[in-house]
């Protein structure tokens, strides 16, 4: 097979991969805070936990059992979680207030399986440029995922309830487990293992931007629905589709970032930010739900643009020997970040509500912004490529 071809076949399986991934993985985070509140009869607190659960979960495959595996190890492991989740889905559906629990948590380890492998995967190509571009369709099919997803959550919602959900996504589980076989995996013998991964600016530098959005966003995964239905007054299936224009400007964000790279990360980083804070503020004292919807679809764009920046970050300061623990330890924070903002929101939003609670996130979002500029603003990963 030629270098085009293999680049194209790559670039193929990668993409259908990862949106049958993460438009379950997006359905089971979204829905499951709705679920436990009106199925199961939780309140915010404890919907908030349940959310949280799935990342704590995820968290400790990601941070401890993924960076310590072998390729080859983690091969098996990836194929193996791509199948438990098709029998997970099912254990969603039969579950009970006590046993989702237990569904809950062993979802979260198999998604923290999975995906950090599909982000090394999309880094392996020789040549930067390619890998970039790959990066950048990763992150791209990562939003035509969360549009995919919420559309037919919304269809069936507006037909059926909260668990006739996850038999919905079943089929995204099949293929996933069938594709699961052609990923690849670094060829590497000596990759490189352990918290030593964490003095990487590389590290460091995603981290830092991902928290300018992945703090608010935490917090919208696990609380969206239940806002448009108890402040907005919506029917949940319309709740629900205030995700669909929000993921539409993502993906378009990712779809301009992949026909064009940046150079340069800092002004897109920059705007992205601005854009955040401007969003989410407007988001809460929108007066009405058009409003709300377009401040929605506005916090789109830097959904679509940090990610991916953060990722091609990773991969400009990483060795290929590196980078499978730097991913591994980049999404372990990420899912910190989703198992503390959705327990702190649901907290607080028993005393000041779930308006003023989003708000709150701002403070986090600006105090990351300011430590990513002071440090990197001239750091050759974000003026230029290197």
């Amino acid at each position: 097979m030629s270098d085009k071809r293999s680049f194209v076949y790559m670039a193929l399986t990668l993409s259908l991969i990862t949106i049958a991934n993460r438009a379950t993985n997006n359905m089971v985070t979204t829905t499951i805070s709705p679920l436990s509140k009106y199925v199961f009869g939780f309140n915010n607190l404890m919907a908030g936990v349940i959310d949280a659960l799935i990342f704590l979960t995820t968290l400790i495959s990601t941070s401890f059992i993924n960076p310590s595996l072998s390729s080859s190890t983690r091969r098996k492991v990836f194929i193996a979680s791509n199948f438990a989740i098709m029998v997970l889905l099912l254990g969603f559906y039969f579950s009970t207030s006590v046993t989702v629990w237990a569904v809950t948590a062993a979802a979260g380890v198999a998604f923290g399986l999975i995906m950090p492998n599909l982000i090394t995967s999309a880094s392996l190509v020789d040549n930067r440029k390619q890998a970039e571009r790959l990066l950048s369709l990763y992150s791209t099919s990562l939003s035509i995922s969360l549009i995919v997803g919420p559309s037919i959550e919304s269809y069936v919602l507006s037909r059926a309830g909260y668990k006739d959900v996850f038999l919905a996504f079943v089929p995204f589980s099949i293929l996933g487990f069938i594709l699961s076989w052609s990923v690849k995996f670094p060829e590497t013998k000596k990759e490189v293992k352990g918290v030593g991964s964490l003095r990487n600016k590389g590290f460091i530098s995603s981290v830092l931007s991902i928290t300018t959005y992945n703090v608010p966003f935490a917090a919208l995964t696990a609380f969206l629905t239940i806002y448009g239905i108890e402040v907005l007054d919506l029917p949940k299936s319309l709740a629900y589709f205030s995700y669909i224009p929000f993921f539409t400007t993502s993906f378009l964000t990712r779809l301009f970032m992949t026909i064009r790279q940046f150079e340069s990360l800092r002004l897109p980083l920059l705007v992205s930010i601005i854009i955040t804070v401007v969003g989410l503020t407007g988001m809460v004292f929108s007066p009405n739900y058009m409003i709300f919807i377009a401040f929605m679809a506005l916090l789109g764009i830097p959904h679509g643009s940090i990610f991916p920046m953060s990722t091609i970050m990773i991969a400009r300061a990483t060795t290929t020997e590196e980078r499978n623990a730097v991913n591994s330890y980049f999404l372990a924070y990420n899912n910190i970040l989703f198992f503390v903002v959705p327990v702190a929101v649901g907290a607080l939003s028993e005393v000041i509500g779930l308006g003023l609670s989003f708000l709150v996130l701002l403070i986090p979002v600006i105090a990351s912004a300011i430590a990513f500029f002071v440090l990197f603003w001239n750091d050759e990963i974000i003026s230029k490529r290197v």
